[in-house]
């Protein structure tokens, strides 16, 4: 079965997600993420499966810092064959596979590399292991197409 990647639209600024951080809380930004995200009531959702580190021939580095840039590069790709913008991400939840303070700052990095200063709700779970032995990293999103 194949099928044909959807029409949208393009967004028009009042569908946007709205970005929020409370001034009365730590500032979550230097670690890549935003506390919240306020989406419109109407609109319509892709919820992006995990995408690891394996590239078009489905090869997985070894490294950590490789395997979060080509699972970004994945998740790009995706958001393409949507038609979404990147600022219509409102929430990331990745998985990272025995995780320590040393991969905070290749995760803080990469993401904000991507995102910029509209920079998505984000969660991360640190997990023993993912569903294909070398995989160090994975990422899900949930977007606002409209």
């Amino acid at each position: 079965m194949t099928s044909q990647a959807p029409t949208v639209s393009a967004t028009p600024l009042a569908a946007l997600p709205i970005i929020v951080n409370p001034s009365h809380l730590n500032d979550p930004t230097p670690n890549g993420y935003s506390t919240a995200v306020i989406t419109p009531v109407a609109g319509r959702l892709a919820f992006i499966s995990g995408q690891g580190g394996q590239d078009r021939t489905g090869a997985l580095s070894s490294d950590f810092g490789e395997q979060v840039k080509q699972a970004y590069a994945n998740l790009a790709a995706v958001m393409d064959a949507l038609g979404a913008r990147l600022e219509q991400v409102v929430k990331l939840t990745v998985f990272v596979v025995d995780h320590d303070m040393s991969k905070l700052g290749v995760l803080t990095e990469s993401v904000t590399r991507m995102f910029g200063a509209k920079l998505p709700a984000q969660t991360l779970v640190p997990v023993p292991k993912l569903a294909i032995d070398p995989m160090m990293f994975e990422v899900e999103a949930v977007v606002l197409l409209d």
